[in-house]
């Protein structure tokens, strides 16, 4: 196996089986693990029987912790960089370490491993040929429907995280732009109880109205028509 000073893992994103031997290898070969929480990471690593010193990289001490980190790996420490669940960099911290990793000429590599957003884009059963990822939906519901509005006229499949507590009031704004546009939310991807919610913005909004649902959300929007609807034509 090839060592470099720095190594981006992707972690499970629910079901800890999902974690590969590489990443597992690598993570045990490394003299630190850099981590969005050490609490949950350290669960993971003992899930495992590993045990390494864990440092904290969020994102109210990324700009300062990157620099640190690319200073040791220069100096011949090796570091894991993991996230709480999924690759380090989609939506979480890891995009400015791998700035100053190449700013400061230090080797890095990434390892493939579970992402939301393509676990979800696959199982959606919505076009998976294109597709935009717009990260965390905004908070403000004007901002928010701004970019349902986008989505709406992507010409693509396009793909967001959201709260389970904003779900409902994001369907119901979705509806009201386009009540037919093609939706899925999928929930707690990987887990026990993961689930694909597939209809219509209205169909859904009415759903998530009357059945409220808690876990990790997904959005995915289309427009386009499926490869089943075009062969009913």
């Amino acid at each position: 196996m090839i060592s470099y000073p720095v190594s981006f893992v992707g972690l499970p994103i629910g079901n800890r089986e999902d974690i590969t031997r590489r990443a597992l290898a690598v993570i045990e070969d490394a003299d630190c693990v850099c981590c969005e929480d050490t609490r949950n990471t350290g669960r993971l690593l003992a899930h495992y029987g590993i045990s390494k010193p864990l440092l904290s990289l969020h994102e109210h001490n990324e700009r300062a912790r990157c620099v640190e980190v690319a200073q040791r790996a220069a100096g011949g420490e090796k570091f894991a960089v993991v996230t709480d669940a999924g690759m380090p960099g989609v939506s979480d911290p890891g995009y400015r370490l791998v700035h100053e990793l190449q700013k400061c000429g230090v080797d890095y590599t990434v390892l493939p491993g579970p992402c939301a957003v393509v676990t979800a884009l696959v199982g959606s059963g919505l076009p998976c040929d294109a597709f935009y990822f717009g990260g965390f939906l905004p908070v403000k519901s004007g901002k928010r429907q701004r970019v349902l509005q986008n989505a709406l006229q992507a010409g693509c499949t396009c793909i967001y995280y959201e709260s389970p507590y904003r779900i409902a009031a994001t369907l119901a704004e979705l509806a009201a732009l386009d009540p037919d546009a093609r939706v899925c939310v999928a929930r707690e991807l990987t887990k026990l109880h993961e689930t694909y919610h597939r209809g219509t913005a209205a169909e859904l909004a009415a759903d998530f109205a009357a059945h409220p649902h808690k876990g990790e959300m997904v959005l995915l929007i289309n427009v386009a028509k499926t490869p089943r609807d075009e062969e009913c034509n």
